[in-house]
């Protein structure tokens, strides 16, 4: 939620895979190939995924935000688009659009799969990103059920309000602040890239600077939002 702010689409040309992408995406189709579920492929793909980011068909993939927070979904939808028929494409939209795995499987499980740093970094982006912006609409629906549909304030006003609310500072300080950190110029625009590193600044700004039981609180609230809304949790 960035009030003034626009989403900038980046367009870029194609360029082929590195090899050891090619090589994570030959593995990937083998194994699927020679009958492992490709839910249970895609996370060992992920464990071993080489790039940070990638231009594959005219589109930017930027898989790690921050250094710190892995986009999962990013790289299953980099595998996802070129595994063809051999994944039924109702099991492709289910997890991409409704992060529905064809199989459950444990933590453990997924540890085993994807690794303890891939796992700890795709958490990250859970609660750094996903659950971050979770939270910002949890208080924002808050304050507008406050208002009774009367429409007090402004979009503006309300956007004001909800950062004030989980920061205690306002949107444009934190953006402000955000861009000198990352070194970025001041622009009415912004890449899908930024917003996600700009969450994940927050949410660090976040633990940095409320109290543990102020972190835990919101992080239930955001949670709670989550599983009302059918939003995405972590796989």
């Amino acid at each position: 939620m960035c009030d003034g702010v626009y989403l900038m689409t980046e367009s870029t040309t194609a360029a082929s895979p590195t090899p050891a992408v090619e090589e994570i995406i030959n593995s990937f189709r083998s194994g699927i190939m020679s009958g492992q579920n490709w839910f249970l492929a895609l996370l060992e793909a992920v464990k071993n995924w080489p790039v940070s980011e990638e231009n594959f068909a005219g589109k930017d993939y930027n898989y790690i935000i921050a250094g710190e927070a892995l986009d999962t979904l990013q790289i299953a939808e980099r595998l996802l688009a070129v595994a063809g028929e051999l994944v039924p494409e109702e099991e492709k939209i289910a997890f991409l659009f409704h992060n529905n795995p064809p199989l459950q499987i444990t933590i453990d499980k997924t540890r085993e799969l994807m690794g303890e740093q891939r796992l700890a970094q795709h958490l990250n982006f859970f609660y750094g990103i996903v659950a971050e912006e979770a939270l910002l609409q949890a208080v924002e629906e808050e304050i507008r059920k406050e208002e009774q549909g009367l429409n007090v304030h402004s979009e503006t006003q309300i956007v004001d309000e909800t950062y004030q609310r989980v920061y205690e500072i306002s949107q444009r300080t934190l953006l402000r602040q955000f861009r000198k950190d990352m070194g970025y110029t001041t622009s009415r625009s912004m890449t899908l890239n930024q917003l996600h590193e700009f969450s994940y600044w927050r949410f660090k700004y976040r633990i940095k600077h409320c109290d543990k039981a102020r972190i835990a609180s919101d992080t239930k609230k955001a949670l709670s939002w989550m599983r009302c809304n059918n939003a995405n949790k972590p796989s």
